[in-house]
């Protein structure tokens, strides 16, 4: 409005103004154009905004949609992180449990070897003790006979004479066990 008034004053004014009317357009032509702009501008007002601002507020709201949907996501990937993160430290302490337990049973799998050997070393050297007790006397049970056969043939030529076994197996017996004496 106050450009309006200020042309109309320059336009009575009239053409001493000095080469205003170059750049002011005729009374006429200005008030129509005014009168044109707010037709212009009242439907833009009354049909332009109102569709502009449904598009603005439907890409607000499609904006506010993405937004909870990716505070969602990531809502759901840090839980889902922390889930495998839980699952993976089970899962070590799971493998090194196993681990503890493999050894545990290394380790007593080792100790029964090692026992179960040494009973059986020690069985053995049982039985060679026993054999060799038993290889002895029947070692000294063979020699006493053959030392007592060989005695009495010896005695036998000796005297000319046959001997009597009992008596000759008593004197060797008697013999030999004050050998063992010494």
């Amino acid at each position: 409005m106050i450009l309006a008034q200020t042309l109309l004053i320059a336009a009575e004014e009239g053409e001493d103004s000095g080469g205003l009317e170059i750049l002011l357009p005729p009374l006429n032509e200005l008030v129509a154009g005014i009168i044109a702009f707010a037709i212009v501008f009242f439907f833009i007002w009354r049909v332009g905004a109102p569709a502009m601002n449904r598009m603005l507020e439907q890409r607000q709201a499609a904006i506010a949609g993405q937004i909870e949907d990716a505070e969602r996501a990531k809502s759901d990937a840090e839980s889902l992180l922390a889930d495998y993160k839980g699952q993976l430290a089970e899962a070590r302490a799971e493998g090194n449990k196993i681990i503890e337990e493999a050894r545990q049973a290394a380790e007593q799998m080792r100790a029964d070897i090692v026992a179960k050997a040494e009973a059986d070393g020690e069985q053995i050297r049982a039985r060679a003790r026993e054999d060799a007790a038993g290889e002895r006397s029947r070692a000294l049970a063979e020699a006493r006979s053959q030392v007592g056969d060989i005695s009495v043939d010896l005695a036998g030529k000796i005297v000319g004479e046959s001997l009597d076994q009992k008596a000759h197996q008593a004197l060797i017996d008697r013999y030999l066990a004050d050998l063992e004496k010494l």
